[in-house]
């Protein structure tokens, strides 16, 4: 009995080849489907690992039982990253598994590189046909980049910083793509305008009501507007404002305006013999009449000008050169001397009457 049974156990073992990631060794066991051996060999499987056959196939003397351990692989692929998991052993037979593209591909492990059972971190970059189209031309470059713009670099292509791409600079440039650069440029225009000047009225007691004297002239300002003028690989683009500023500031005219007695108007009389050049004259006060008093005064016409309101007609007759309101107070006195000499109170109707008080 005791032969009898175990005659019978002999009969119920199996011989059974067992491949454990490529590693083969045979193994006599007694299980009666695959999981079974794999329990007696202490084989524990998870849902990444790939067993053959099936473990819940019966299992006969003579099989082959084979056993392959997923491998976590944290991949980049042309710049993007993803976990995913491999039962091959080595990275180029990862990359068939994975159906990634290696010819020519950039690694950053050797092909034949183990795979262990805690996995590995692996970068892989394809090599792309990539066309980069810039200034009118088109260069066709055979690339790794992950982006537009290293894409465009490795064409030679030399990029600033408002240069725009299509697609976007940083968008991963397919094989057989197109990576257009478009040339984006911005100058400054400036255009200069005229700020206009104040005109400021004050009263002056010493002028007759009616009459006025320019006593600081006006003189407009300058403003420059900028404006910010955009264009596309040479082509105008839009134009926006880019602020101003007043370049030289505007000067108020200031005017003189009597408020004094009015001085009525005589007929003229023939001269009267002219007394002696200065003879008991008041100058200062017909100066104050007819300029206020300021030997580079103009009126607002423009004709007349200095301390006595010559004309510059006149002004030459009586021997001065260039503009009267350019000379000294004293040369426009001695030319308005000279010019009484000859004519009166004549040239000065409204007030000559000053020179006698």
């Amino acid at each position: 009995m005791v032969a009898g049974g175990t005659g019978a156990g002999a009969v119920g073992d199996k011989t059974v080849r067992l491949s454990v990631d490529g590693r083969t060794r045979t193994v006599r066991t007694s299980a009666e489907d695959v999981a079974g051996v794999l329990h007696a060999q202490h084989l524990a499987v998870g849902p990444h690992d790939l067993v053959a056959p099936d473990p819940d196939r019966p299992l006969h003397d003579g099989d082959t039982v084979a056993v392959r351990y997923g491998r976590p692989l944290s991949l980049t692929l042309d710049g993007r990253p993803r976990r995913v998991w491999t039962t091959a052993t080595t990275v180029a037979a990862a990359l068939r598994q994975l159906g990634v593209r290696a010819d020519g591909a950039l690694l950053d492990a050797s092909r034949g590189a183990a795979i262990g059972r805690r996995g590995l971190a692996l970068d892989v970059r394809t090599l792309r046909r990539v066309t980069v189209v810039a200034d009118g031309r088109a260069h066709l470059v055979r690339t790794h980049a992950v982006t537009a713009r290293a894409a465009a670099v490795e064409a030679g292509v030399l990029i600033a910083a408002e240069d725009t791409f299509t697609p976007a600079p940083d968008a991963f440039p397919a094989d057989g793509s197109t990576v257009t650069v478009r040339r984006v440029r911005t100058t400054t225009a400036v255009r200069r305008e005229s700020v206009p000047y104040r005109v400021v009225r004050r009263r002056d007691a010493h002028l007759p009501r009616g009459t006025s004297v320019v006593a600081t002239a006006g003189r407009a300002g300058v403003r420059e507007r900028y404006y910010a003028v955009r264009t596309v690989d040479g082509e105008p683009g839009r134009t926006s404002p880019a602020g101003s500023r007043v370049t030289r500031e505007p000067v108020a005219e200031v005017v003189r305006v009597g408020t004094g007695p009015a001085v009525t108007r005589r007929p003229r009389k023939a001269p009267a013999a002219a007394p002696a050049a200065g003879g008991g004259l008041d100058w200062a006060a017909l100066a104050a009449c007819e300029s206020g008093g300021r030997p580079d005064a103009v009126d607002p016409s423009g004709r007349y000008g200095g301390l006595y309101q010559f004309d510059v007609r006149t002004w030459h007759s009586v021997g001065g050169s260039g503009r009267p309101q350019d000379a000294g107070a004293a040369e426009q006195t001695r030319r308005a001397q000279r010019l009484y000499a000859a004519r009166g109170t004549a040239p000065w109707p409204v007030c000559g009457s000053r020179l006698r008080h």
